[in-house]
C-alpha cells in the first residue's frame, strides 16, 4: 500500500497546558501498513493510536494504596533525542520534557533525560485512577498508556454480637462489617486458633464495597473467655483484625474428695471425712449434703462443704450426694460408702504390702445424658485383699508341699519293711521231701488247723 503523507503546523504548548498552532514550522505524519496509524487535527491535537512495528516507548501499570505515592515512568528504548511528554486521563499535559504546564503540585519530576521521563504523584486519591499517556515526538509520533489503580483499605472493622452474655448450649450470632473498601474485602473468622466458616454479603456504593460476614456459634463452658477474631484479607492492608471475648455462663461442676482415711478401706469404728468442691459461672451460692437412699444419720456432722462421720458403723452404708446450684442450674456428685469389719489380725511384716489408693474426681450434671459416676469407698479394697490373698495362697501351698513330702516318706518306709520272700501253703514240707510225691504228702499232712484235702486218682 502506498504511503500517504499529511502535514500539520507544529504545536507549541503554553504554560497553562493549552496548545496553539505555530505556522513557522510544519510536521508531517506518515501513514502506512507497517507503522502506527494516527488520526489527528491540527487544532485539537488529538489522535488515535494503533500499535505497529516501530514502538519504542516502555511503561508499566501502577497499583497504589490511597494516600501513598505513585510513580509513572515513560522510557525510550532507542532514543533519538525526541521530545517526551506525559498526559493525564483528561489528556492534559502533565510534563513536557522537564516543564510542568499543569498546575497540580502533587506531580513532581523525579528524573528527566533523553531516554526517560519519570514523575511522582503524591497523596493519591480515587479521582487519580485511570490511564496516563506517554507520548514521543518521532516520525511518526508514538504513544503508550499506563493505568493507575487505587486501592482503598476498609475504613472501619466492627464486630457486633447478638448477646453480650450467653448461656452454655446456646447458639449466638456474630456479625463483622468491613466498610468502604476497594476492592471488596475477604473476611475470615477464628475462635482462638481455630478457623471457623462464616457467610458473607457484599454491598456496592459507587466505587466502594461494604462486606458483612455472619457467624453462628454454639457456645460451651470451655468457650468462656475465648477471643473470637474477625480478620480481613485485602491487598491494601495487612493484619487488620478486631476481636471480642466470649462470656459464657454455665452450671456448677461438683467434685467430692475423701480427706480421711487417706488410704485403705473405710472400716467400722474409724472416722470418715468428705469435702465437696463446686465452681461455675456465676459461682454457686447454694451447696448441701444429703443421703440418696435414706435419711441422713443423726451422728453425721455437716459443716458447709464438709461431711464428717466420727465413728463408722454398718448402718452408715449408702450413697451420699453433694448438690450445688447457681442461676443457670443445678449439678451434683455422689459418694458410695461401704463400711468394712475392723481388722482382726495383723499380717506378718514379711508379707505386708502397702497399697496407695487414688480417689477419683467425680463431676456430674443433672442434665447430662450419661449416667453420673459414683465415688465408691470400696476403691481401696481390691489392693488390700489382693495382698492378704497372696499371703494365704503362699501358706496353703507350703502346707500342701510339706504334706506330700511326709506322705512320700511314710510310703517309702512301709515298702522297705515289707520287702521279703513269700511262700504258699502248698510249699510247706517240700524242703525235707526226697521226691515230689513225698513233698505233696508232707504238704497235705503238714497243714495244721485247716481242712484236709483229698485227691482221688481214677
Amino acid at each position: 500500500m502506498a504511503a500517504a503523507a499529511r502535514c500539520c503546523p507544529s504545536v507549541r504548548v503554553s504554560a497553562g497546558g493549552s496548545r496553539r498552532a505555530v505556522p513557522r514550522r510544519r510536521t508531517c505524519w506518515q501513514r502506512s501498513a507497517t507503522s502506527e496509524r494516527f488520526r489527528g487535527s491540527c487544532r485539537g491535537f488529538s489522535w488515535e493510536k494503533r500499535v505497529g512495528d516501530g514502538q519504542n516507548l516502555i511503561t508499566e501499570d501502577v497499583t497504589v494504596v490511597e494516600g501513598d505515592v505513585a510513580t509513572i515512568s515513560c522510557r525510550v528504548k532507542n532514543s533519538d533525542d525526541s521530545v517526551i511528554q506525559l498526559l493525564n486521563p483528561n489528556r492534559q499535559t502533565i510534563y513536557f520534557r522537564d516543564f510542568r504546564p499543569l498546575k497540580d503540585s502533587r506531580f513532581q519530576l523525579v528524573n528527566f533525560s533523553n531516554s526517560e521521563l519519570r514523575v511522582s504523584l503524591t497523596n493519591v486519591s480515587i479521582s487519580d485512577e485511570g490511564r496516563y499517556f506517554c507520548q514521543l515526538y518521532t516520525d511518526p509520533p508514538q504513544e503508550i498508556y499506563t493505568t493507575i489503580t487505587v486501592l482503598v483499605p476498609p475504613r472501619n472493622l466492627v464486630i457486633d454480637i447478638q448477646k453480650e452474655i450467653a448461656v452454655e448450649g446456646e447458639e449466638i450470632e456474630l456479625n463483622c462489617t468491613a466498610m468502604a473498601s476497594r476492592p471488596a474485602t475477604t473476611i475470615r473468622w477464628f475462635k482462638g486458633n481455630k478457623e471457623l466458616t462464616g457467610k458473607s454479603e457484599v454491598e456496592q456504593w459507587s466505587d466502594m464495597y461494604t462486606v458483612t460476614s455472619q457467624l453462628l456459634l454454639k457456645v460451651g463452658r470451655e468457650d468462656d473467655g475465648v477471643p473470637v477474631i474477625c480478620l480481613v484479607d485485602h491487598p491494601a492492608v495487612k493484619d487488620l483484625q478486631t476481636q471480642r471475648y466470649l462470656e459464657v455462663m454455665y452450671k456448677p461442676q461438683v467434685r467430692v474428695s475423701q480427706n480421711y482415711p487417706v488410704q485403705g478401706l473405710t472400716r467400722e469404728g474409724e472416722p470418715l471425712e468428705l469435702t465437696c468442691a463446686a465452681f461455675g459461672k456465676p459461682q454457686p451460692t447454694d451447696m448441701r449434703w444429703l443421703r440418696v437412699d435414706d435419711e441422713m444419720p443423726q451422728h453425721v456432722v455437716v459443716s458447709g462443704s464438709n461431711l464428717l462421720i466420727s465413728n463408722l458403723n454398718k448402718t452408715d452404708n449408702g450413697t451420699y450426694r453433694c448438690e450445688a446450684s447457681n442461676a443457670v442450674g443445678k449439678s451434683h456428685a455422689d459418694y458410695m460408702l461401704f463400711v468394712y469389719d475392723p481388722p482382726t489380725t495383723i499380717p506378718p511384716p514379711t508379707t505386708t504390702t502397702t497399697t496407695t489408693t487414688t480417689i477419683p474426681t467425680t463431676i456430674t450434671d443433672t442434665t447430662a445424658t450419661t449416667e453420673p459416676a459414683v465415688h465408691d469407698s470400696r476403691a481401696g479394697e481390691e489392693g488390700a485383699i489382693r495382698s492378704v490373698d497372696h499371703a494365704v495362697v503362699g501358706g496353703v501351698v507350703a502346707v500342701v508341699v510339706f504334706a506330700m513330702l511326709c506322705l512320700l516318706i511314710i510310703l517309702g518306709r512301709y515298702f522297705a519293711r515289707h520287702k521279703g520272700t513269700y511262700f504258699t501253703h502248698e510249699a510247706k514240707g517240700a524242703d525235707d521231701a526226697a521226691d515230689a510225691d513225698t513233698a505233696i504228702i508232707n504238704a497235705e499232712g503238714g497243714q495244721n488247723n485247716s481242712e484236709e484235702k483229698k485227691e482221688y486218682f481214677i
